[in-house]
């Protein structure tokens, strides 16, 4: 068997691997050095990994196992020192390996701009897994900031991840408008709005001239004499091909490791691919000729012809939140004419490049869905002459008439690519779907198209149903259960709109397909029935999680939790020595300070809730709904009581709060914070609700997030007065009862309606805020109420929860 030593493990030579284990499994023994201690994952998904929308674990492509079970000798976190031509051995850090046949790819080394301070330890760029997660240790430190130098691909995606992890962040742009190779200077323009709709501070026409700082970053100095304060620098101003080992090797390097059309360097035993080689007189950095270069590679070893073809390429941007497409040449020429299409309110932009009736470029934003039709337009050299008045508007509006949507995708060749990130074309989809692939899940799993970032799902779906025809359904918005076909939205207008006040109503007047329901649908529809109708409609227990019905949190072993309630995170010496004799009395195992500032005492058997319940009732204590979908804990810090820098009474504000939202029940778990100055100790700036206190009054924030995603709040409004402040947030909680859908936390709520839609409601119009005040008010008067209090009996056992007939919301 002949010997294979690849140098790098990174996406490129991950896909010589599969195509060679594909074809040949037997035909190499595979060594493969990195010098990441690590092998290869997905490096266009370290954006969500950066952001906390994924975790390194999500985005590997080849673990462990895939190197075993493949026979691939791993030599990780090795760097290489030098490739022996005439021996034909790579020499590795801890020794040399003999090779038949060696394929280069060290990838591309982040280009450091020569600045004074460029040494700093805080100066890092953004390429791999280490980068990022300095990146996020770093924003783990309250009140840092970051400096982004680079206003390009990659530079955006580091700001976007940074500031989602609660730095503030500022963007250096040398040029005019950001992504000035891919965007022209409107979609620019709406893309710097779009950033800085987020909290990124974008300078454009901006010259770094010095990093400042003794030991560790301070500032940032432009040439213009500004500094900018900070505690990180991210440089993402552009990369380099890394080809020291290829030079010293001495093969054929120019701007990058030069390579014929088989991916074979100046050695034909040597071949490299990826952001390292040159191909006439071309470098390459985005994933999909990588993935050709792949394919080629692993034919040459093979000794099976196969020629690389360098292709018309398209861009789209991974920010999050940022819906961008560009392809082809949209430079301003006499010999070209536009056509542009703009709407304002959605932030819709739309250009269109013509050169002697054939589409040459096209830039979109905000609205993107018709990139790859245009992009195949584009490569093809079409002629649009036919089609010139309608053109902007897509592949549905050909001839000035709507017609088939999927015909577009019908039309693509099989080479047309559909999944940029995994590199994955129509062919291969369809090839997938006759072996037996019929949804989007098995799509998925065989080619992981649309596994990444998922903006080619609806692509993929297309492809599926052209492929399948009428045995494929286009999925429609998702039903609340398979007991309808009705989505949350719908169900909520209906029962509005109906005036519809009871289970039994809803299932009979909407068509449910079940006669109660099931576990997934009523605890829902209990949801919105006492949001919209608290007077008229009871509470149905049954509805509800086992939690929530037990009124104490189950654990792993079968015992529970209770932790009562603590307004404000304010507590007294009786409370404390109740709590303790309860903990003594029944035996509870661990008596746990928790991060919302209360006591959980875990541990408790069943049979013992109405008892402790009791003793803690007898004690002035009540319920903490630590198990509910509703308010758990509003955390504070002392403010004027105590500190020194405090501006106003965080902890009254605070208990006040607590005692007018506690027992209100919401589509999720609500968690509120007030800090009593912007040093911000409660952390308020995460919570679903946060409130800062100022010198002028008090800062209301929503949406903020900090358990599986981590998020900032964002500023709904500035308020004089804790009268207005607690009339804001009592708005704010029951316009976001009455419109969600259940199991949204806020801040996944408000990215559908956008906060500016709830700013309309809650702070510009005085008179609503009121009447949704006066609506949650109306609702506490009947859940503003202890639930331990009716079942804390010492005497007592639980009454039987559960009618048999109905199956249990578990």
């Amino acid at each position: 068997m002949q010997k294979l030593v690849v140098i790098g493990a990174g996406m490129a030579s991950g896909r010589v691997l599969e195509h060679l284990f594909e074809t040949a499994p037997d035909a190499y023994d595979v060594t493969l050095f990195n010098a990441e201690p690590r092998g290869n994952y997905n490096r266009l998904m370290l954006s969500p990994v950066l952001s906390g929308e994924k975790s390194y674990a999500e985005i590997v492509t080849h673990d462990d196992d895939w190197y075993s079970a493949n026979g691939v000798t791993c030599r990780f976190g090795e760097a290489v020192v030098k490739i022996d031509r005439d021996r034909k051995v790579v020499v590795g850090q801890n020794g040399e390996v003999p090779y038949d046949k060696l394929v280069i790819g060290t990838g591309s080394a982040p280009f450091i701009i020569p600045l004074p301070g460029k040494d700093l330890p805080e100066v890092i760029t953004y390429r791999d897994l280490d980068d990022t997660n300095a990146m996020i240790e770093a924003a783990a430190r309250p009140g840092s900031r970051a400096v982004v130098i680079g206003g390009g691909l990659l530079g955006l995606e580091a700001a976007a991840g940074l500031r989602m992890r609660g730095m503030e962040v500022t963007v250096l742009h040398l040029m005019g408008h950001l992504m000035e190779r891919q965007l022209d200077e409107a979609a620019g323009y709406l893309l710097k709005k779009d950033l800085e709709d987020r909290g990124i501070t974008v300078l454009t026409r901006a010259s770094t001239k010095a990093i400042l700082g003794d030991g560790k970053v301070e500032a940032v100095l432009l040439e213009d004499e500004t500094v900018l304060e900070a505690d990180l620098v991210v440089m993402a101003v552009g990369i380099r091909p890394e080809t020291r080992l290829a030079k010293d090797a001495a093969l054929a390097v120019g701007r990058g490791v030069e390579v014929n059309a088989q991916m074979q360097t100046s050695d034909p035993d040597v071949l490299a691919l990826g952001e390292c080689v040159e191909f006439n007189g071309q470098l390459f950095g985005l994933v999909a000729p990588l993935y050709d270069q792949a394919k080629v590679v692993a034919s040459t070893l093979l000794a099976e012809p196969a020629t690389f073809v360098t292709k018309e390429l398209s861009t789209k941007l991974k920010v999050t939140g940022c819906d961008l497409f560009s392809a082809g040449d949209f430079a301003e020429a006499e010999d070209r004419e536009d056509i542009v299409f703009r709407d304002p309110a959605r932030g819709v932009y739309k250009r269109l490049v013509l050169k002697e009736d054939r589409l040459i470029g096209a830039v979109m934003y905000g609205d993107t869905a018709d990139g790859s039709w245009f992009f195949g337009l584009i490569k093809d050299a079409t002629d649009v002459s036919e089609m010139r008045d309608t053109l902007i508007f897509g592949p549905a509006y050909q001839g000035g008439a709507a017609v088939d949507p999927l015909s577009a995708v019908a039309a693509l060749p099989a080479d047309a690519e559909i999944c940029g990130c995994n590199g994955v074309c129509k062919g291969q989809i369809v090839t997938a779907i006759e072996g037996g692939a019929t949804d989007l899940g098995m799509i998925r799993a065989t080619t992981k198209a649309s596994a990444s970032c998922g903006t080619c799902t609806g692509l993929v779906e297309q492809v599926l149903a052209v492929t399948l025809g009428d045995d494929f359904v286009l999925p429609a918005a998702q039903s609340v259960c398979g007991c309808t076909d009705l989505t949350h939205e719908d169900v909520r207008r209906l029962i509005k709109s109906q005036a519809l006040k009871s289970q039994p109503a809803v299932w009979q007047e909407l068509g449910w397909s079940t006669p109660n329901g099931c576990h997934v649908c009523r605890p829902a529809i209990n949801f919105y029935l006492l949001a919209d109708w608290p007077l008229e409609y009871q509470d149905d227990p049954q509805s509800r999680f086992v939690n929530e019905r037990n009124h104490a949190n189950i654990q792993k072993d079968g015992t529970y939790s209770v932790m009562p309630r603590m307004f404000g995170g304010i507590t007294t010496a009786a409370e404390l020595r109740a709590i303790a004799d309860a903990a003594d009395k029944y035996n509870v195992p661990t008596v746990k300070v928790t991060g919302g500032q209360r006591i959980d005492l875990l541990g408790v058997k069943k049979e013992d809730l109405p008892g402790i319940w009791y003793d803690l009732n007898a004690a002035g204590m009540v319920s903490g709904h630590a198990y509910s979908k509703g308010l758990r804990t509003v955390k504070t810090c002392v403010g004027t009581d105590h500190c020194r820098f405090g501006t106003q009474d965080s902890t009254g504000l605070g208990i006040k709060l607590e005692k007018l939202l506690w027992g209100s029940w919401t589509p999720h778990k609500v968690k509120l914070a007030v800090s009593g100055c912007p040093r911000n100790c409660a952390e308020a700036t995460c919570k679903d609700v946060g409130i800062i206190c100022v010198d002028s009054g008090y800062q209301v924030g929503v949406g903020g997030a900090a358990g599986m995603d981590l998020k900032e709040t964002e500023r709904l409004c500035d308020v004089p007065t804790e009268e207005e402040a607690l009339e804001v947030t009592a708005a704010f909680v029951q316009i976001y009862r009455e419109n969600a859908k259940y199991l949204d936390r806020p801040y996944k709520w408000l990215a559908k309606v956008g906060l500016d839609w709830v700013k309309a409601q809650v702070v510009d119009d005085l008179e609503n805020r009121r009447a949704l005040a006066a609506r949650f008010e109306l609702s506490q008067t009947v859940y503003r109420k202890d639930p331990w209090a009716p079942l804390a009996a010492k005497a007592e056992s639980f009454a039987p929860l559960a009618d048999l007939t109905l199956e249990a919301a578990e």
